[in-house]
């Protein structure tokens, strides 16, 4: 196979946005980060040799960096109830296997003239959605059958020290939802003074999922919507490399052990313009 000499770059050039265009196609707003990652084996099978700046710089030319769109906030947490709060048990937690941690959040998806919304459950070491639940309102019947989605995949006995972690919100403190907890004895963990940090996992992947899988671009019906979670679940745990996870996807994460020890605590806000 040929190598690529400095008169080779309008064709290098093509061959590595023809990549990238196959690659939006499942993930359209993924970050350059990643699709470098993920273009290695194309790079490696032209013999095609690019840094991740010159893909930076690439990409900018043609117009196809991605950028961080601001919207504005629908709340999804009313933790103005009178169920019981748990405190928070994860700040200082080392995650270091799968099935140890999982957080989970609410977002809204935008309909024609209203919203439906989303109910996520992730795993904090693999970075897996093992469970979601698109539902009609902000009752509690989405949580719930999000929650057992996930608890559906875990061994029929006990979770094993797993801990549930999320807002305070009247969703996640009611009895059903708590109930089923309890009774697969799993640990129960919530935010504390209101601090977005205490849950920032489970909202980068709601942020995720909603900007890279364009679920924020709003749907004609909640058939449409639902078809299209479905869709960016599937390949987000299938395909989508996270750097966190030595760029494995969370599927190939989720079947390993002690993998990714990471530090739970609070972060600095970061603003980043192009992802």
């Amino acid at each position: 196979m040929q190598q690529w000499s400095d008169e080779d770059d309008t064709l290098r050039d093509s061959v590595v946005l023809k990549s990238v265009k196959e690659i939006r196609e499942q993930m359209p707003r993924l970050g350059t980060r990643k699709l470098y990652h993920m273009l290695t084996e194309t790079l490696q099978e032209h013999k095609i040799k690019i840094g991740r700046d010159k893909l930076f710089d690439l990409l900018e030319e043609y117009g196809m960096l991605v950028r961080r769109r601001k919207r504005k906030k629908v709340s999804t947490t009313d933790s103005n109830h009178p169920f019981r709060k748990y405190p928070n048990l994860v700040r200082e937690l080392q995650v270091v296997r799968p099935n140890q941690l999982w957080v989970s959040d609410i977002t809204y998806i935008r309909l024609i003239d209203e919203f439906c919304y989303l109910s996520l459950i992730t795993d904090a070491c693999s970075r897996r959605i093992v469970g979601y639940c698109l539902y009609p309102t902000l009752q509690k019947e989405g949580p719930v059958a999000a929650l057992k989605m996930a608890l559906s995949g875990l061994p029929a006995t006990t979770a094993d020290g797993l801990i549930h972690h999320s807002d305070r919100g009247r969703q996640y403190c009611c009895d059903a939802y708590v109930n089923v907890l309890v009774e697969r004895k799993v640990i129960i963990s919530m935010t504390e003074k209101g601090d977005p940090y205490e849950n920032a996992l489970a909202e980068r992947v709601n942020r995720t999922m909603k900007e890279e899988f364009l679920l924020d671009k709003g749907f004609g019906s909640f058939e449409l919507a639902s078809a299209a979670v479905s869709k960016a679940v599937d390949t987000y745990n299938t395909q989508r490399p996270h750097a966190s996870c030595n760029y494995q996807t969370p599927d190939q994460a989720h079947q390993q052990q002690g993998l990714l020890p990471m530090r739970w605590k609070k972060r600095k806000k970061k603003e980043l313009i192009i992802a």
